[in-house]
């Protein structure tokens, strides 16, 4: 695996300057989460990211784009609105999903992620449809976009969330057997193993090794999603090391972090060198 570290954990930052640091604590990948303040990918994203990349060229670092900002589409309501929703709902975030695409093509990322998100209610819909229905919902955004991603050089990944309508493995089982659609990738993040599943990470690595895009890096406890550092929770990161290289798994496994953003340089740094100790 190749370490690298997402812009969330850096909400005070330019990209620009996320990057230079990240080189000069020695990772070699960038996670780039586009937001309003980050490569919006409503307004400018494209643009920046045209400037962006021989930066991030000449820094050698290697990109992996995910689509989890909070707020940007609806400055009210978290992640909203979602794939899951009616109408201009899903239609307005698949045009979110096609422009942060967009930008991942400009830079040159290896992967892109998107997530479930949970269904509200949103325009004129007030009744919660059937579990079924918003799975063909999240099927046929999730179509739409492979469809127009067709031909990329970018990897399409799907990130199960806890809390989400693809939540668990057993969920992420059922989403694609019923898509069908052989070319979409996991996203896994490790600290959402404990959560959802009662297995181990590293286990759960090793399921989904033949499907695995990318990793995502965390910590958890009890059960709850958190997102701590690594070695301040219950996983075992030699573990999932050793289930990535026994997989094969050579692709960038990125630290999420955002609830370090406070202190963010001196987290970036401590958990580098605990992966490092882990053997990263």
């Amino acid at each position: 695996m190749r370490l690298g570290y997402n812009t969330n954990g850096f909400p005070q930052h330019e990209v620009y300057e996320i990057a230079a640091l990240l080189a000069e604590l020695g990772y070699v990948g960038i996670a780039i989460t586009p937001d309003v303040f980050q490569l919006d990918p409503m307004g400018d994203g494209a643009a920046r990211a045209r400037e962006l990349r021989p930066r991030l060229d000449d820094l050698g670092l290697a990109v992996a784009l995910e689509t989890g900002a909070r707020f940007v589409l609806d400055c009210r309501h978290k992640h909203q609105p979602t794939l899951l929703c009616a109408g201009d709902g899903a239609a307005r975030r698949l045009e979110l999903l096609r422009r942060c695409h967009e930008i991942a093509q400009i830079l040159g990322a290896e992967t892109f992620s998107f997530w479930s998100g949970v269904w509200a209610p949103f325009g004129d819909e007030r009744e919660r449809p059937s579990d079924d229905a918003l799975l063909d919902r999240l099927c046929a955004g999730a179509a739409a976009l492979l469809d127009e991603s067709a031909g990329s050089d970018v990897s399409i990944c799907f990130e199960p969330e806890p809390g989400m309508a693809v939540a668990s493995l057993a969920q992420l089982d059922g989403f694609f057997a019923r898509l069908g659609r052989d070319e979409l990738a996991v996203m896994l993040d490790v600290g959402h193993v404990p959560v959802t599943e009662a297995v181990p990470a590293h286990v759960a690595l090793r399921r989904l090794a033949p499907r695995l895009g990318g990793l995502q890096l965390d910590d958890s406890r009890d059960g709850v999603h958190e997102h701590l550092m690594p070695g301040d929770g219950e996983i075992d990161f030699a573990a999932v090391v050793q289930a990535a290289a026994s997989v094969g798994f050579d692709g960038l496994a990125c630290l999420e972090l955002p609830r370090h953003g406070h202190d963010p340089v001196r987290a970036a740094r401590l958990a580098r060198e605990r992966l490092i100790a882990a053997g990263a």
